[in-house]
């Protein structure tokens, strides 16, 4: 059903969009989801109170109010504050914008009702694009984007609402990524290569990070991975960190959507030469940082005291980042990494040196090779690192090679299924030996636990491939000797079968007058 409804929605929104370039247009979209969002849980809270403030039965009961009393209590706010529901000055209600919604000026109400949220609610400063004004629209387009985000609002409590609109977002965040192509793929990470990270990480509790967070999906995957296994919502806190301010606006949207609360910093930033958060020490750190990124070196990095393990090379940020993650875990924390396969075999520029010593230093738990054409945006080939300091199984790395384990769902793109990811889950658990998960084995072509002495004698190359062997193929258990001397006779026959007709042929064209 929600999936229908998602669909039709999307076809219709793309529609609107006429000629409109799809990565300007998504943030009208997705602004107008949020708003509705926000006005839909304030006027959910809003009946709730009206309820209960005439109920005798309720703590919350209003005596003898007249209904004037009533209207008056139902505008304070710390109604809305103590259940975590953003404040909605009358004039910026969805009702007010809808009613509207066919006005020539439909665009400024709408940048002034932002306005007015923004002013209401200091969390949401800077987060809301006003743009719609100057939106370059066909006259009537946004006014019936209004109407068709009018219709989403599914269920009468606040918790369906928020659910429906939060898998709206997602699901229009991921259709909009892969209409932009290249450009959209950059705050957006597949969903079966995060829900395998989160599979792998099983974040429970804690502080849940990501330096380069995008448009927030590692977050709500790990809520929805705690949730499944009976955690509840404010079990983590989440810290994350984004250097495109669109995209940042995105992220916050799509986490107060879940009515996750949040740290993105204060403000869109550079991970490394402007770190939101020099303190934090995490429990599970997760991302997908821009593969083999060239341009992320500054002067001021020099000497830095995350570089523990040796100085990354200027040109390519794949060592950064991984030193970055290492340098905010806690002693007893996780983290799992999404980065280009050349990270795993890489020597130049003292990469090599860096990868050495944090195998010896013994902080790589697992390494899982990926599928090709798994993003919308790359075709290059990429893997999973997960780093720990305090390692279950010590002197031994986890490889996993899942190449072949991908399903095409288009033409061009491929995801891991939830029979995959839960494979691989169950393999890491029982690698580590967690409580019911039975025992481990490796499995030829596929898992191996490997020490870091045979990892010394292969130049500390982490690539699964090198480790994992071929998997057993089904023997017939004909001899080679025999099978290799049938073959040869049938590929005699075809030969001589072959010379037979190019002889036909031959004298079919010369009796045609076609020598050659």
């Amino acid at each position: 059903m929600l999936d229908d409804i998602k669909k039709t929605l999307w076809a219709t929104a793309d529609k609107l969009r006429a000629n409109m370039d799809a990565a300007e247009y998504k943030h009208l979209v997705l602004g107008l989801i949020f708003v509705k969002y926000i006005s839909d849980t304030f006027a959910a809270r809003r009946a709730e109170l009206n309820e209960r403030l005439t109920d005798p039965e309720d703590e919350y009961y209003y005596g003898d109010a007249d209904p004037a009393d009533i209207e008056a209590e139902l505008e304070d706010r710390d109604y809305y504050k103590e259940v975590n529901v953003f404040w909605v000055p009358e004039a910026a209600r969805w009702e007010a914008l809808r009613s509207a919604a066919k006005q020539p000026d439909i665009g400024k109400r709408i940048d002034d009702a932002l306005t007015l949220i923004e002013t209401e609610n200091p969390k949401l400063k800077g987060i809301l694009d006003k743009r719609y004004a100057r939106a370059q629209l066909p006259d009537g387009k946004l006014g019936e984007l209004v109407d068709l985000v009018s219709t989403i609002g599914f269920g009468e409590n606040a918790s369906t609402a928020r659910d429906v609109l939060g898998q709206v977002y997602e699901y229009f965040l991921g259709q909009f990524a892969s209409a932009e192509g290249k450009k959209g793929g950059q705050f957006y990470t597949p969903a079966s290569i995060v829900k395998t990270l989160v599979a792998i990480l099983s974040p429970h509790e804690g502080k849940v990070y990501d330096p380069c967070c995008g448009s927030g999906g590692m977050f709500v995957q790990s809520e929805k991975f705690i949730e499944a296994h009976g955690g509840k919502l404010g079990d983590v806190s989440i810290y994350g960190q984004e250097s495109n301010p669109t995209t940042w606006r995105l992220a916050a949207m799509n986490l107060a959507i879940r009515g996750i609360d949040y740290n993105l910093g204060r403000e869109p930033a550079d991970t490394f030469t402007r770190n939101q958060h020099p303190d934090l020490r995490a429990d599970y750190i997760l991302a997908n940082p821009p593969f083999n990124i060239s341009d992320w070196w500054h002067g001021s990095l020099e000497g830095d005291p995350r570089w523990e393990y040796g100085d990354p090379p200027r040109g390519n940020a794949n060592y950064a980042w991984l030193q970055h993650m290492l340098h905010h875990l806690r002693p007893t924390g996780r983290a799992g990494i999404v980065l280009a396969n050349g990270s795993m075999s890489s020597s130049q520029n003292n990469e090599g040196v860096i990868r050495a010593a944090m195998v010896d230093a013994d902080v790589v738990e697992v390494m899982v090779a990926l599928p090709g054409q798994l993003f919308f945006n790359t075709q290059i080939p990429a893997c999973l690192w997960f780093l720990t300091k305090q390692k279950k199984r010590k002197g031994e790395v986890l490889f996993i090679d899942a190449r072949k384990q991908g399903r095409m769902i288009s033409r061009v793109q491929a995801e891991l299924t939830d029979v995959t990811i839960a494979r691989i889950e169950a393999v890491v658990a029982a690698w580590r030996g967690e409580p019911g998960a039975g025992a481990y084995e490796d499995v030829k072509g596929f898992c191996r636990s490997v020490p870091l002495a045979e990892i010394a004698q292969h130049g500390h190359v982490l690539t699964p491939g090198r480790y994992v062997g071929a998997e057993e193929v089904e023997d017939d258990d004909e001899a080679f000797a025999d099978k290799m001397q049938k073959l040869t006779e049938k590929l005699g026959e075809q030969m001589a079968k072959g010379a037979e007709l190019d002889a036909v042929i031959r004298a079919k064209l010369g009796g045609l007058g076609y020598e050659f």
